[in-house]
């Protein structure tokens, strides 16, 4: 009887096609944090968050940083963060590792040490099976093991589209604390990853690009964000910020903005993945990328920085670098540091300036007008 039915199911598989494997990113409107609220929409939903009044709460939504910072004592703070967004790429144990990454990262950004995460899953049940969900939560594992972050357990809903992120609390020494409002005229600024995720994302979408063109792009994606922060803590980094869905110079605008200060960039100092450009200048952009274009309104560009180049500027990144603002006598302590920690990038892309406040000019190099 056994022997019958191991035939019968052995020839079953046999003449049966593999299933097809289902494109994750054709089931989102958007790829990634390409899907977020663009900064003017934030702006309008944060109008209506009350203000907190407690000498505990250290960080809140008020300085736009990346995560809120709870104080507990004198030398113990809580991080929290949370983060959460549409299929980036097709292999779902990518998009789990790199969905684990980004969230992880606002704890980087703070300067603190992830504890422990929550996974927050949308999943669109007549449309993926779960054993697809069980990819994406496995590449969100390897990813939180990497990070020494437990995982301990989540929440799930039946949706529409798939989503996927993380809730994730950290720690953080009060005195340490790395946050938009530390940067002051003359600082440094440094990122330590590439740009472009966003277009090459929707060119996956698009089917403008195959998922081997987005290797680069994914090896960054999943690159933890420790390393850079572990560097910026040890140099004196007086203000950092992780680069995500508002763009370069929408979370550098947060910098200036909570610090009083403009900036100057330089496009030709940039670390650009391969494509992106290409892709840019035959149009092939992210929503949220041209969001972030018009709303920067603070942006003076040199005019031989192209259209293409200045979406570069604005791409709505996911599970970015960290943008970091070093005092000068720092640069090159930092600068070692990170390539130490082998971060995908440790790029000088321009300076903080005196004012006016939330200015930033973009030129092509250091020096040229």
């Amino acid at each position: 009887m056994d022997k019958a039915k191991d035939t019968l199911m052995a020839d079953t598989t046999s003449t049966s096609a593999p299933k097809p494997r289902v494109r994750l990113t054709a089931l989102s409107h958007g790829a990634g944090c390409a899907c977020k609220l663009g900064s003017v929409d934030l702006a309008e939903v944060l109008r209506h968050v009350p203000s907190v009044v407690d000498p505990r709460v250290l960080v809140d939504a008020a300085t736009r940083d990346d995560a809120a910072v709870f104080r507990l004592s004198a030398d113990r703070a809580l991080v929290a963060t949370t983060d959460f967004f549409t299929p980036i790429v097709d292999d779902p144990r990518a998009w789990g590792a790199i969905a684990a990454a980004n969230a992880l990262s606002d704890v980087y950004a703070m300067g603190g040490t992830p504890l422990f995460a929550l996974n927050l899953v949308g999943w669109p049940r007549e449309k993926l099976p779960f054993e697809t969900l069980g990819e994406v939560l496995a590449g969100a594992a390897e990813i939180t093991e990497r990070a020494r972050c437990l995982m301990l357990g989540g929440h799930s809903i039946d949706v529409l589209e798939p989503l996927f992120g993380l809730v994730v609390i950290g720690e953080v020494h009060p005195d340490r604390t790395l946050t938009n409002a530390g940067a002051v005229a003359g600082d440094v600024l440094v990122l330590t990853k590439p740009l472009g995720t966003g277009i090459l994302a929707t060119a996956l979408k698009r089917d403008a690009l195959i998922e081997a063109g987005m290797a680069e792009a994914v090896r960054s994606m999943t690159t933890l964000n420790e390393g850079a922060a572990r560097a910026a803590l040890a140099v004196g980094v007086r203000a950092a910020t992780d680069v995500t869905g508002f763009g370069l110079l929408g979370h550098l605008g947060n910098i200036l903005s909570a610090s009083g200060v403009a900036a100057e960039i330089a496009y030709e100092a940039l670390p650009i993945l391969p494509h992106a450009l290409n892709l840019a200048t035959r149009g092939i952009v992210p929503s949220g990328t041209q969001r972030n274009l018009a709303a920067a309104e603070q942006v003076e560009w040199a005019d031989d920085v192209t259209p293409a180049e200045r979406l570069l500027c604005v791409d709505a990144q996911t599970s970015g670098g960290l943008l970091l603002a070093v005092p000068p006598e720092h640069e090159a302590a930092l600068l070692a540091a990170l390539r130490e920690a082998e971060t995908p990038a440790a790029a000088v892309i321009g300076r903080l300036t005196a004012g006016p406040v939330g200015h930033v000019r973009v030129t092509r190099r250091n020096g040229s007008s």
